[in-house]
């Protein structure tokens, strides 16, 4: 399996790893038929996110999908970062080998699951932002049938 350079960059060095004790807003997901578990934090002052960070325990692709997702929301206003999709986040590492695209789609589901949790704890609507789910596996075999 070929991993670009960008893979293997944030997989050995991983940006934002950790925890915000205070986040505005917390996403899990998970991928059941693969084992990897994504937690991501947003920490969001007046609509614009300062700080991202994440827990994942999974294989390089979803650590390395994490670093580079919460990579590029900080800065973002929460509309911005809903537009951070999974084809973002894999153009932004330079492709992913096909086994490994679901890892993409962890990363923007579990973005999508804090900016979720943000909203409902502040009341407040956000354009185009659906219902988290809380295994990605569910939400792509239910594309499948569509």
């Amino acid at each position: 399996m070929e991993y670009s350079e960008k893979v293997m960059d944030h997989f050995m060095n991983p940006r934002n790893v950790g925890v915000i004790e205070d986040a505005s807003g917390v996403g899990l997901v998970g991928n059941a038929k693969c084992g990897d578990i994504m937690k991501v934090y947003l920490k969001i002052e007046n609509g614009m996110i300062e700080d991202a960070k994440f827990k994942t325990f999974g294989c390089g692709a979803a650590v390395a999908t994490s670093s580079m997702a919460t990579e590029l929301v900080k800065g973002k206003s929460v509309q911005e970062a809903l537009e951070v999709t999974n084809r973002a986040v894999m153009e932004a590492l330079d492709g992913l080998p096909p086994v490994k695209v679901h890892c993409s789609c962890l990363a923007e589901e579990a973005l999508h699951a804090a900016l979720w949790d943000y909203a409902q704890k502040n009341g407040i609507h956000i354009q185009g932002l659906k219902p988290p789910v809380e295994d990605i596996d569910e939400l792509h075999h239910n594309e499948q049938e569509e």
